[in-house]
């Protein structure tokens, strides 16, 4: 299967990384979406359920400054990034991601840089997925893996109380987040 190469403009350029050396949870979703592309930050839609939830479990609420939100996420030991680097889709639905076109980030060198890390969870099934297909098996980096229900704004089924529940959930298991 031929692979497009870096230089190819026609894919969406990602994020990189938000993480301190001592992070002990990576937070992985899939690959920004358009409002997240265009305002250049992290879960910038404002119907995603990311910000609220981190609002309620580490205090990094949407109404702070992204610089501090994303502070705050650190400051809990917990890392933000995506599975993929580039790839080409229409819109921001996990959905029309192009499998084919897909690049996904370096997360051998991340694990190794991050010694830390215990714990990963991804955002959702497609950044689940994404990464199965294409990042190194986590056991080999003694990693444990949950998937999570989407934060994504698509993923209305599931109410916030419930996603709540499990990111919480997840994170107390991580030991990131006190248990009531």
């Amino acid at each position: 299967m031929d692979t497009p190469s870096r230089a190819d403009s026609s894919l969406l350029q990602g994020f990189p990384p938000v993480a301190t050396r001592d992070a002990r949870v990576l937070v992985l979703g899939s690959m920004p979406g358009v409002a997240s592309l265009q305002a250049e930050r992290y879960y910038a839609h404002p119907r995603n359920a990311f910000w609220p939830i981190m609002g309620e479990l580490v205090g990094a609420d949407p109404a702070l400054p992204y610089a501090r939100r994303l502070a705050r996420l650190k400051s809990a030991g917990i890392a933000l990034w995506d599975v993929l680097d580039r790839c080409e889709r229409e819109g921001s639905l996990d959905s029309a991601i192009i499998d084919a076109t897909a690049q996904a980030n370096d997360f051998a060198a991340f694990f190794r840089q991050h010694a830390k890390l215990r714990t990963v969870l991804f955002n959702g099934a497609k950044a689940e997925a994404a990464y199965r297909r294409s990042g190194p098996p986590l056991e080999a980096f003694g990693l444990l893996a949950f998937r999570l229900p989407s934060t994504s704004p698509a993923n209305a089924s599931v109410a916030f109380a419930k996603k709540l529940a499990a990111w919480r959930e997840a994170l107390q298991a991580a030991g990131v987040v006190k248990s009531d």
